[in-house]
């Protein structure tokens, strides 16, 4: 095939990552229409190599030393050790594959989703070019490119050449002194495994607290075990400048350069490398928007169909912006992939199963720090400010299961109700292995199930979700 050459498929999606893989293969599932997935980069996106996957096996090494010293007859063994940082790269790299994506082009190619390499403009309606080749789809056209990183227009930044959260997933060495710009999720997880493989880390927010957008006391947790673990955090500080000499591109999570000079305030410190984890954009600017009428540059406007344009362009995943976690994008990815489908077949789609609802004040997320942060629903704050009547039950976490984990267990479980619908739209968990406890609170916020129902799901004993149970008894007794 030539590289001028016309080709057609039922579906095309630009974007490679797990979103846009979904989104094929729910468009064509059972059927013999076909997909093509257009790709500049990995196919598998920016979760397998530079997100999800590589960040989760830097963490859970920490996780483990951490319940380990907490657990008599485990801690005498481990002592002071340190973490292997050499066995902690290499199971890394396990996942990642050195960044080889073969075994996914392999799956998508298995499931009759053709791969076709290089950077995909929208150039037409139901058209897609990439370089000297027109790809024309009968059906749909999905957007699925994502966000990039971005790094703010602070003086002497830019040409520092600083980590992004690709480097900090992918390091190869681990700086001996680091500053972290930002207190998001990206912020506290790299602090985290940069604290436990024997980073010295500055982290400069600012805010007034980590983690903003949730509760105030699951922020509060965080930054006390990252201060414990001995992170300097400044609060309410910005990065004036920045001065790097010798600065040089050498590759994904090597030192870029010799040290480099940061001024915060009054104070200028000297560091081996600078994390920037301030925000991401999406990936829209040279996506041949403006070639169908659509902006560039900005987040793509979608409806609960996952629609962007006359029912043949749809965006999934953080490029629309409505949620950015790869796990609501790949919820998206399954919605927008039944309506092709269902579009494609000439059946309805006014069933629940074709609209995307998760998003509208319903989405998990977990932050894997030591403690862990899980969360769904609204926050207290973001319930008042909707103006719905809530009230909040709250406590530690202190049953027979978190004793039984560690002896010296710390955690915090807080839970948003609807006053007028006795339902909660909200719920917050803090606390060494909590992420496993969200999927029940997801269940709970989604299906809108009463509390008076929630009386009636028993938590096996003795287990961490007996929480649930503390909970119910506090809301009963008005606590």
């Amino acid at each position: 095939m030539s590289d001028s050459s016309t080709d057609e498929y039922d579906v095309i999606v630009i974007g490679g990552g797990p979103v846009g893989e979904n989104a094929a293969q729910y468009a064509i599932a059972g059927s013999d229409r076909t997909a093509a997935i257009v790709e500049h980069e990995l196919v598998g996106g920016e979760c397998s190599y530079w997100a999800c996957m590589p960040s989760k096996a830097l963490l859970l090494p920490a996780s483990v030393l951490n319940q380990a010293r907490a657990m008599p007859g485990v801690r005498e063994i481990v002592g002071d050790a340190r973490l292997d940082v050499d066995a902690v790269l290499a199971r890394r790299e396990s996942y990642t594959h050195g960044l080889d994506d073969s075994s996914q082009v392999e799956w998508a190619e298995g499931a009759n989703i053709h791969v076709v390499r290089g950077h995909g403009r929208v150039s037409g309606e139901r058209e897609v070019t990439v370089g000297d080749r027109v790809l024309r789809a009968r059906h749909a056209v999905v957007l699925a490119t994502g966000t990039t990183a971005t790094v703010p227009p602070i003086p002497g930044l830019r040409e520092a050449l600083p980590w992004t959260s690709r480097d900090s997933t992918n390091l190869h060495e681990v700086p001996e002194r680091i500053i972290l710009i930002g207190g998001g999720v990206v912020a506290c997880e790299s602090a985290t495994w940069l604290l436990a493989l024997g980073a010295e880390v500055t982290m400069v927010v600012r805010g007034t607290s980590l983690l903003a957008g949730s509760e105030p006391f699951a922020g509060a947790a965080v930054a006390d075990a990252l201060t414990a673990a001995g992170a300097r955090i400044l609060f309410e500080s910005q990065v004036a400048t920045v001065s790097r000499p010798d600065a040089q591109d050498t590759g994904y999570g090597h030192l870029h350069g010799g040290p480099a000079s940061v001024t915060i305030g009054d104070d200028t410190l000297e560091v081996d490398e600078i994390l920037v984890a301030a925000g991401r954009r999406p990936a829209t600017r040279d996506l041949g928007l403006d070639a169908v009428g659509l902006p560039t540059g900005d987040s793509i406007a979608v409806d609960d169909h996952l629609t962007a344009k006359d029912e043949w362009l749809y965006a999934v995943g953080d490029v629309n912006g409505r949620a950015l976690l790869t796990h609501m994008g790949k919820y998206q990815g399954r919605v927008c992939g039944d309506v092709i489908a269902a579009r494609a077949e000439g059946r309805p789609i006014d069933g629940s199963r074709f609209r995307a609802s998760a998003d509208h004040g319903q989405v998990p997320q977990v932050v894997f720090t030591t403690p862990e942060v899980a969360s769904v629903g609204l926050t207290e704050k973001k319930a008042r400010d909707a103006g719905l009547p809530v009230r909040v039950v709250e406590m530690d976490i202190a049953v027979a299961g978190s004793s039984l984990r560690q002896d010296d267990f710390a955690g915090h479980a807080s839970m948003v109700i609807d006053t007028s619908s006795d339902v909660i739209v909200g719920f917050t968990l803090v606390g060494q292995g909590v992420a496993e406890l969200l999927h029940a609170a997801t269940i709970a916020v989604v299906g809108r199930v009463p509390l008076e129902t929630l009386w009636h799901a028993v938590p096996s004993y003795p287990t961490m979700s007996e929480v649930w149970l503390r909970l119910l008894e506090a809301a009963r007794d008005g606590s």
